[in-house]
C-alpha cells in the first residue's frame, strides 16, 4: 500500500481491478477518496460507491463495463503528486481528450470535474485525468 500517496494508490486499485475483470475494488476510505468517487459515478465512470465499516472504514467502488465487457474507464493518470503539485486556475483547467475525458479537481468548493469547476469559476489542484 503506498502510504505516500493515497489517490495514486486508489487510481492503480481501479486500473489493476479493470485489468483483472472484476466487478468491485476496495479501497481503504478517506474523505477524499469517497468524494473522487462520487465524481466519477456522477460523470458515468463508475456504476457505484459505498462506504462500509466501522471504525475501519472501506470505500467499495463497483466498476462499470459495456456490454462486450469493455470498460468505462480506459485511461487514469495521476497529474498533481506530493513531490509537483499541479494547481491552476479557472481558466486554465485543462481539457482531456477534447472534451471527450474529464479533469477531477480538489477546489475551495469541494471535489469537482472540470466542468463542474469551469461552471463555478473556481480553480484548484488537478487530482487525475479521466477518459
Amino acid at each position: 500500500m503506498s502510504w505516500a500517496d493515497p489517490i495514486a494508490d486508489m487510481l492503480t486499485r481501479i486500473r489493476n481491478a479493470h485489468a483483472a475483470d472484476l466487478d468491485v475494488v476496495e479501497i481503504p476510505h478517506s474523505r477524499i477518496k469517497s468524494d473522487m468517487a462520487r465524481v466519477l459515478k456522477r460523470e458515468g465512470y463508475i456504476a457505484d460507491q459505498a462506504v462500509e465499516g466501522g471504525t475501519q472504514k472501506t470505500l467499495r467502488v463497483y466498476l462499470k463495463y459495456a456490454e462486450d465487457r469493455e470498460p468505462a474507464i480506459r485511461g487514469l493518470r495521476r497529474v498533481s503528486r506530493p513531490g509537483l503539485r499541479h494547481y491552476v486556475s479557472a481558466r486554465d483547467i485543462p481539457r482531456v481528450l477534447g472534451g471527450m475525458g474529464i479533469a477531477v479537481l480538489s477546489t475551495s468548493s469541494g471535489i469537482l470535474s472540470d466542468r463542474e469547476a469551469r461552471g463555478k469559476g473556481v480553480g484548484g489542484e488537478v487530482l487525475c485525468t479521466v477518459w
